[in-house]
């Protein structure tokens, strides 16, 4: 994706992104995820750079409002914003509405960071891959779970299903649900466990019967940030003496409608664990999606998948101009 920016040039880049009908076709299912956010927050930006007579001070400082309204996060917004009229200043330019496609792609910038950032998680065909994931309860990680199962098993992998949830009730059991959905392969024990000795025995279950992909849930719980440390402190210690180099992705699922506070929980959850990716859910139901920005930006970790929809194949890989599109789609 940057090797096309460089040699094509941005603007051209945007240019076909909006213009190309193949692009907009595979983009639908990002523009009605991202409804609530583009015909909310966005519909405003398009209003208020039409309807303003100059770029100065005051709209600046309406900008700064509106990208905080959409859960850009404010550090992020005043360094957005500072870029926005450095950029200006640079490029001589006095109408507002050539900050439209100005906007568009600092957004880009702003999540690529000049590097290649994918969504692929790092599963391998030569190996048994183990993938934990972290959050807290509420945030859909066993729904994740199951979507990314069904992924994997469409692809022809063997799938272990990891009940490492062993506190909160019912967790067990409606990953459990999950699994027989999808027809995945099952490991739990008895409510109350210890986490790790869950995980050690599911690896050599793993071990011995051939499975491809192992993905693990863990407890959700925030209480207590030491306890949450040791916990999975010790869950990490267990994986990576059993599989050499694992966990090999730990993705932290949040929810998008929880805004700033999802972001506060990121925060924590990547200070007492390696975060590789995150997976953001409920993206559908929320008119602030640009927590998407907010999370790469202050944390620099990468989206791995969105939620655009309840159904099982509405976990989809994240994409960053689809996202972009589906929020900007309208004011061009």
């Amino acid at each position: 994706m940057i090797l096309e920016t460089e040699r094509c040039g941005f603007m051209g880049l945007i240019s076909n992104l909006f213009k190309s009908k193949e692009k907009r076709l595979k983009a639908q299912k990002y523009k009605l995820g991202l409804n609530k956010t583009s015909s909310g927050v966005f519909n405003n930006l398009k209003f208020l750079l039409e309807s303003s007579k100059a770029i100065d001070d005051d709209l600046f400082d309406e900008l700064e409002e509106l990208f905080i309204m959409a859960d850009i996060g404010v550090d992020t917004v005043l360094k957005f914003v500072e870029h926005l009229r450095a950029t200006v200043s640079a490029l001589n330019l006095s109408s507002p509405l050539e900050l439209k496609e100005v906007i568009v792609e600092e957004m880009f910038k702003l999540y690529v960071k000049d590097e290649i950032v994918s969504s692929n998680l790092d599963i391998r065909d030569d190996r048994l891959n183990i993938v934990l994931f972290v959050g807290v309860n509420g945030a859909g990680k066993t729904t994740t779970i199951g979507k990314i199962a069904n992924e994997y098993i469409k692809k022809g992998k063997k799938v272990l299903l990891v009940a490492g949830d062993t506190f909160r009730a019912g967790a067990i059991s409606q990953l459990k649900i999950w699994s027989d959905r999808v027809n995945s392969s099952f490991f739990s024990k008895e409510e109350g466990s210890d986490p790790s000795s869950v995980m050690y025995d599911a690896i050599k279950y793993a071990q011995e019967n051939n499975v491809d992909v192992i993905l693990c849930d863990t407890a959700g719980r925030l209480q207590n940030k030491v306890n949450l440390m040791r916990e999975l402190e010790k869950i990490n210690k267990v994986i990576g003496r059993e599989c050499e180099g694992a966990p090999h992705e730990t993705l932290l699922v949040v929810d998008a409608t929880t805004g700033q506070n999802g972001l506060s929980q990121a925060k924590i959850f990547n200070d007492v664990t390696n975060i590789t990716g995150v997976v953001l859910t409920k993206l559908d139901g929320t008119a602030k999606g640009g927590i998407v920005l907010a999370i790469k930006d202050e944390l620099d970790i990468p989206i791995k998948y969105v939620g655009l929809g309840e159904k099982i194949d509405d976990l989809e890989h994240f994409d960053i101009e689809e996202y972009i599109y589906g929020m900007f789609s309208g004011i061009f």
